[in-house]
């Protein structure tokens, strides 16, 4: 891992952070980061990509701060007088807000589910008689959930770390996090989160899957891949789109080499310097792609959008056929 990633992980690490209950921080990244093989696999943290996947994500206040089924008594409107100057300060405040709700999940690797065995004394094997197991934890303030304490005695005897599903349940249950459950929900089970994803209820499962799992389990991991496929499979951009979940989701598609759909979207759609970002977001990623090597010039979209077609897409007819009605139209404003 190159000191310059680790250096974007870092920064973005202390900056203000909110997408989860636990802190960033605990995720442990930077140990991670110094024995990590594929860069690749943080490549969400580098300032560009943030960039682009914020200017793709867009910022609709109305969306933003829309009122959302969540089970919440919604807070009465205040009405002001205020002078100019007070709307315009109210309005600052309003878009800071608006951003820190827009903050993404970050996008890291799987983590290994290995738990150390610290010591093996056969001697204390069936200690006891229903050969039942013993977890230990550490309860002091203020260790994170992820570096507290937790171990386990089996009843052969082996005293080992806790692996995943132990830590979560023990620091669930000593250091209960609102809105997650001690075991996982069988919403997450797929018979049961089809026909979630049948209703489009993307941002529900998103989040929820935020509370409920650790960014780098297995189990998050599986959720938001099947929500992102769905959402690719029906067109459905425009749901999350001005969400915090739409950077992760774009990052997805283009680390998947599959962002050929969105980019018809953003053909239909009037959005071509939306499209550009995407193709600079591939080329980050891929830059071993044939398009890597062009330059995007501001106000020349169809010819950076052209030479990836041509070059990378895996639906060449499909999406030349949608760039050669935006140029039509396009002729036709012009004439």
């Amino acid at each position: 891992m190159s000191s310059r990633t680790l250096q974007d992980v870092v920064s973005f690490i202390h900056s203000s952070y909110t997408y989860h209950p636990l802190s960033l921080t605990s995720l442990n990244l930077t140990t991670r980061l110094d024995n990590a093989v594929n860069e690749r696999d943080y490549i969400f943290f580098k300032p560009e990509v943030q960039t682009l996947l914020k200017k793709l994500t867009g910022l609709d206040i109305n969306k933003v701060f829309r009122r959302r089924a969540l089970g919440e008594t919604p807070q009465p409107p205040e009405y002001k007088f205020m002078t100019t100057a007070q709307i315009q300060k109210e309005m600052e405040k309003t878009l800071k807000k608006a951003e820190k709700k827009l903050q993404m999940p970050p996008v890291v690797p799987i983590s290994e589910d290995k738990p150390k065995v610290i010591t093996k004394d056969p001697a204390l094997a069936g200690y006891d008689p229903d050969d039942a197991k013993y977890i230990f934890t550490d309860i002091n303030f203020p260790a994170n959930d992820r570096a507290r304490l937790i171990v386990v005695r089996e009843p052969d005897g082996t005293l080992r770390e806790a692996n995943k599903d132990e830590r979560h349940r023990m620091n669930q249950l000593y250091f209960p996090v609102k809105g997650r459950s001690l075991y996982h929900p069988r919403m997450f089970q797929p018979e049961n989160l089809k026909p979630v994803l049948e209703r489009r209820d993307y941002e529900f499962i998103l989040d929820r899957a935020c509370i409920q799992f650790e960014p780098d389990s297995i189990e998050y991991h599986n959720t938001v891949s099947v929500t992102y496929d769905h959402i690719d499979e029906t067109r459905s951009y425009e749901v999350l789109r001005s969400t915090r979940h739409f950077g992760p989701f774009v990052l997805h598609l283009v680390k998947k080499r599959e962002i050929d759909n969105l980019l018809e979207e953003n053909f239909r759609s009037d959005r071509l310097e939306d499209a550009a970002s995407l193709i600079q977001l591939y080329h980050i990623v891929h830059p071993d792609c044939k398009s890597a090597s062009t330059k995007y010039t501001p106000g020349r979209e169809i010819e950076f959008i052209q030479a990836y077609i041509d070059n990378d897409s895996n639906k060449k007819s499909f999406l030349q056929a949608a760039l050669d009605s935006v140029e039509d139209i396009q002729k036709v404003d012009s004439g």
